[in-house]
């Protein structure tokens, strides 16, 4: 960061700087708002009218180095930051030429050239990813200072106190700049909280807290020199709140039913830029003609601004589907590893092995998540690590999964590797809106500024007669959504293997580690090498049917093969699919065009299964080459059962397998 100086210095350049940054939001928004009207802007429009004291007293204070998340209240924050009004409105005009190449639109400017890592439409969204921006920082040993803004309503959001907790348990160099304007979208700050007091409940993470009224611009500047002074001198967080209110609606859409016309009134009566303005003018700090000075050079600048927004261009159809992942791919290690010797290895053991390996190898690569490190990780994957690597890179956290997913997407978006460890599939539910809102999309939203080059493992399936709440897969939902990777490792090596290539993969991938698996043994090589995760493999060789699966189910596939053979002289291809997202579609109907049947076997339900794509996709490619209908195994349609013989009944066995295939011998397309 760049001021250290504690006090502002109000010459005439200081000041007339302040007022025209103000004027220049003001005016900016008047006119979007008639340009929504006029309905070059659509979707929600959040204008900033009568918080602009707040961006203009902060931004300015930042060096080039230090970063910025804001809201989808985050016009002024980009402006102020520097990023040009031109592109700012082309974005809001959902144009090519636009900051996020028309991909964002109101609510998602980006500009990495700025350091300027968005707006997020998801209230407290983007809390944890400031957690982590800042967590990458103090890995790396930068001087940098990332800022967040929210609003009031945010303080509600468990991301909001994951967050907070998070910054001050590991002493992170974030301002957190609450903007309090008195109503979270329509209910008023009494009405949604029980302690009104927003710096009390910041003082209680431990850390130093200051109100200071928004609407006057010399005030939150004074207020943030002193936090950032502090953050530079301890290290440590910082919360400071603006009391402020905001003149117009919550957005385009909203009637203000909730608030009287009188009370907007005698706000406006104090804004911050009738209140500083009117200082100046008082105190004679402002020459003669001034203000009208600063308006017209504003005036001009909308309108160079406005001409080149109606200019931009739209974005071809064609490029509909670019930056859902990265176009810069890395190359697929398709060689495998030389067999040399080979060691027996626990599923389990692999794992742990990738991990070393893969930190030995780069520092940027940390572990982090519930008890990876003084307990060793729930299936004890993790185990000794924290006595080789030290508690920076293998990082115990608090139960709070949106938390510490959300500073994973931060610590990853500032070039850092990290692998966040959810310790169980169930649990990344709580997680579900920072991987699904902010690392599947960032790439996409951004328009390829900034990736998120995350892994994320956790536990899956059933077979430990955990009951309903802890045996689920849930592989498929996550393999329904674009700007994913989601693997299934199921074999010794793919589980060393896949973890290195997806540290190398410059998108966020999920590997999925069936608890059924951990103790399984297996071959590996003294040098294993990396996997291609984007391709499934052929474990078993057949001409009679094919059997396409993954993870936990391979063993019992491959069983189920082997009992065909043996039996009743039928012979099967097994596909273990190894990567659900994407799909080889390749290789699976390569097969299934040989033996001309197919049979899918997912330990997911059988509702929207991932099974039901994969059908889907054979009736739509090879349904001509079929002499069978294609059938499935899947999980029963019942929450898991606690008692054994339940819980195997419940999900896929060799037995079910083995009859399907038998059945679909049997019949005809």
């Amino acid at each position: 960061m760049t001021t250290t100086d504690l006090k502002p210095r109000l010459n005439h350049a200081h000041v007339r700087d302040l007022l025209k940054k103000m004027i220049r939001i003001r005016r900016f928004e008047d006119t979007c708002a008639e340009y929504y009207t006029r309905e070059k802007i659509r979707g929600f429009l959040h204008l900033y009218d009568g918080q602009e004291a707040i961006a203009a007293g902060i931004i300015p204070l930042l060096g080039e180095q230090d970063r910025v998340v804001a809201t989808y209240r985050e016009h002024g924050h980009a402006l102020v930051r520097g990023v040009p009004m031109g592109s700012v409105l082309a974005e809001m005009f959902g144009k090519r030429e636009g900051c996020s190449g028309g991909r964002g639109g109101s609510m998602h400017l980006f500009s990495r050239a700025h350091n300027f890592y968005g707006g997020n439409a998801i209230v407290g969204g983007g809390l944890p990813m400031a957690t982590g921006l800042a967590l990458a920082d103090r890995m790396t040993g930068t001087r940098a200072v990332t800022v967040c803004f929210f609003g009031e309503g945010a303080m509600a959001e468990g991301e909001f106190h994951e967050a907070m907790n998070l910054a001050a348990l590991w002493h992170l160099p974030v301002l957190f700049v609450c903007e309090n304007n008195g109503y979270a979208m329509g209910s008023a700050l009494a009405l949604t909280e029980a302690e009104t007091g927003l710096t009390t409940r910041a003082a209680t993470y431990g850390m130093e807290a200051e109100t200071v009224d928004g609407m006057d611009v010399v005030a939150v500047e004074a207020a943030a020199r002193r936090a950032l002074t502090s953050i530079s001198t301890t290290g440590k967080p910082q919360f400071l709140e603006c009391k402020t209110y905001r003149f117009r609606a919550h957005s385009m859409f909203d009637a203000q039913l909730y608030r009287s016309k009188e009370e907007v009134k005698e706000w406006r009566a104090k804004g911050p830029i009738v209140r500083f303005q009117g200082w100046l003018e008082e105190n004679a700090l402002l020459h003669s003609g001034e203000v009208a000075e600063i308006e017209a050079e504003v005036d001009a600048e909308i309108k160079e601004a406005v001409a080149f927004a109606e200019a931009a261009t739209d974005e071809p159809i064609e490029t509909l589907t670019d930056f859902v992942l990265s176009p810069e791919r890395p190359t697929p290690p398709d060689t495998p590893a030389e067999p040399g010797s080979l060691r027996v290895f626990t599923y389990r053991d692999a794992m742990r092995e990738a991990l070393t390996d893969a930190m030995d190898r780069d520092d940027r690569v940390f572990l982090m998540g519930e008890d990876v490190g003084h307990y060793g990780g729930c299936y004890a994957v993790s185990m000794g690590l924290l006595d080789r690597f030290g508690p920076d890179r293998i990082r115990d956290t608090p139960l709070s999964e949106a938390g510490f997913t959300g500073a994973g997407i931060g610590a990853a978006m500032a070039g850092m590797r990290p692998i966040v460890e959810i310790m169980t599939v169930n649990f990344s539910l709580l997680a579900l809106d920072q991987i699904l809102n902010t690392a599947a999309t960032m790439r996409h939203m951004s328009n390829n500024q900034f990736g998120v080059p995350l892994v994320i493992r956790m536990a899956t399936g059933a077979g430990k007669q955990l009951a309903a709440q802890h045996s689920h897969s849930l592989e498929g939902w996550f393999a329904h959504i674009p700007g994913l990777k989601v693997l299934a490792p199921a074999t010794i090596e793919d589980a060393y293997g896949m973890l290195q290539t997806a540290l190398s993969d410059p998108d966020p991938v999920l590997i999925f580690e069936n608890v059924m698996l951990y103790n399984s043994e297996g071959p590996l090589p003294e040098k294993p090498s990396a996997v291609n995760i984007d391709r499934a493999a052929v474990r078993h060789v057949g001409d009679d049917a094919t059997l396409i699966t993954y993870g936990g189910s391979l063993p019992k596939t491959l069983h189920a093969a082997q009992r065909l053979f043996d039996e009743h002289h039928i012979s099967t291809d097994v596909i273990d699919l190894r990567s659900l997202r994407p799909l080889d579609m390749e290789t699976i109907l390569a097969s299934v065009r040989k033996t001309r049947r197919a049979l899918i076997v997912d330990e997911g339900w059988r509702s929207g299964s991932l099974a039901a794509e994969i059908g889907m996709r054979l009736a739509e490619e090879a349904f001509f080459e079929l002499d069978a209908p294609l059938a499935r195994v899947c999980s029963e349609e019942v929450p898991i059962p606690y008692p054994k013989h339940l819980e195997q009944a419940a999900i896929p066995q060799t037995g079910k397998i083995l009859d399907a295939v038998l059945h679909l011998m049997e019949a005809s397309a």
